[in-house]
């Protein structure tokens, strides 16, 4: 357990060090964002208080103030203190391989997927709680600012990029695992109305390309990827390429990782 909290600690300050430099860089280069970086980064005392203000300020509403979320959002994070290790691997994932992500600070403060992916993490552990009804708030807030609808009782993995995020669909008993990239208008959705377990269990190192639908409750396999605009209705193989409606193998097996590479490239049909 302490190798674990040791690893943990040094994604964290990895993550707060990128951001804390940037923004000091940034406040001197753009003098209007000058006191909202301060206030946003440079004030605050580590990541996970930095995480709890900036999402606090982008959910609130009149009823449920800024000041009212943070506390929740504090008492979400001290009930799971994975959060913030997550949040930060999340952060270098997406700089990683996002083509369009320059810094840390423009993931961590405008990118949509980003900040979906941490709502849900607090709306989670709230959730894991027994603290239901503030959880489905976080969702629907989460909804309606990003475009992004994940229940709370999904789970998600660290190393998410969820890129361009609009239209992402994520239901209750659906899971991803660790270092996945997913584009936008992807559904994790059911079949019928069944209320057992009934969604998509995503492997590690996956690679989902933008509207593709993967319904039902099926695995999806390690270093798999599925194409755009794909409907997979049946379990996929660990480093398989699916692609089609519905989608079959395709193109040989991947290479290690294809959310890492990025390459949505799908070769010949078989």
């Amino acid at each position: 357990m302490g190798r674990l909290n040791v690893a943990a600690d040094q994604n964290d300050q990895c993550a707060w060090s990128c951001l804390r430099k940037e923004a000091a860089a940034y406040a001197t280069k753009e003098p209007a964002l000058s006191s909202f970086l301060h206030a946003t980064i440079l004030e605050q005392e580590n990541l996970g208080a930095a995480l709890v203000n900036h999402l606090s300020g982008k959910l609130a509403t009149t009823d449920f103030t800024p000041l009212k979320l943070r506390r929740v959002l504090t008492e979400a994070l001290d009930a799971d203190p994975t959060i913030i290790d997550s949040a930060a691997r999340d952060l270098m994932a997406t700089l990683d391989r996002d083509p369009a992500c320059r810094t840390c600070l423009q993931a961590f403060l405008y990118f949509k997927g980003y900040m979906a992916v941490q709502t849900h993490r607090f709306a989670h552990a709230l959730y894991n709680q027994g603290r239901d009804l503030i959880a489905f708030h976080l969702q629907n807030r989460s909804s309606e600012n990003f475009g992004v609808d994940i229940n709370p009782a999904a789970r998600i993995g660290h190393g998410i990029m969820l890129d361009h995020a609009t239209g992402f669909v994520m239901g209750e008993t659906a899971v991803i695992g660790n270092d996945c990239s997913i584009l936008q208008g992807v559904t994790l959705g059911g079949t019928g109305k069944a209320d057992e377990d009934r969604h998509p269990k995503i492997g590690n190192r996956v690679l989902i390309g933008a509207g593709a639908s993967v319904l039902g409750n099926i695995k999806i396999g390690d270093d798999s990827k599925i194409a755009a605009n794909s409907v997979v209705l049946k379990p996929v193989s660990a480093k398989c390429t699916v692609a089609g409606v519905p989608a079959k193998p395709v193109g040989g097996a991947c290479l290690e990782s294809p959310a890492q590479t990025m390459d949505h490239s799908i070769g010949d049909a078989k």
